[in-house]
């Protein structure tokens, strides 16, 4: 007797444990495999988000920023995780934001205050996240004016005013 049953998804909870591998090729797949997966993948890379573990951080914030919109439950987490002590973790988060696009809109407060991170490349993966949000940061155009004053950060904030500001 046949069943009709659709075949089984990947086993997100084996997956995000993967993540947690010391092997860097371990993780790398398992990151390539959860990716697909997309939401229900997203509580435990949360859960990594918020780790001790620097390298379970960085290994969450990029899997998110692979799954683009399919990421945005993670959006509160993220915000939260742009006050990160490391500058590469903080400058990977804004970058999974910039992926999720107009749904990571409430993490608007949270990019203006990155604006004016001590780091610059962290500044400027703000800017371009606030830019792939659109319209939806309008809240975030005086962090950008001023932002735009500073050279390296010059064409990310006037690229994300003009995203912000011009009709779709």
């Amino acid at each position: 007797m046949a069943c009709n049953r659709a075949p089984a998804g990947p086993d997100v909870a084996a997956l995000v444990s993967q993540l947690k591998s010391a092997d860097p090729e371990a993780r790398g797949k398992a990151s390539l495999a959860i990716i697909p997966v997309g939401e229900p993948a997203v509580p435990g890379l949360v859960e990594m988000l918020k780790s001790e573990d620097p390298q379970y951080r960085a290994t969450a914030a990029s899997t998110l920023f692979g799954m683009g919109a399919k990421a945005r439950a993670a959006v509160p987490a993220l915000a939260e995780a742009l006050s990160d002590p490391g500058p590469e973790m903080r400058a990977s988060v804004a970058m999974a934001l910039e992926s999720i696009g107009p749904d990571a809109a409430p993490a608007v407060p949270a990019l203006v205050r990155a604006l004016k991170d001590r780091e610059g490349l962290v500044r400027q993966r703000a800017a371009i996240a606030l830019g792939s949000i659109g319209p939806g940061a309008r809240e975030a155009l005086p962090a950008l004016n001023e932002a735009s004053r500073v050279d390296l950060v010059r064409p990310a904030a006037e690229e994300a005013i003009r995203k912000i500001t011009t009709p779709r």
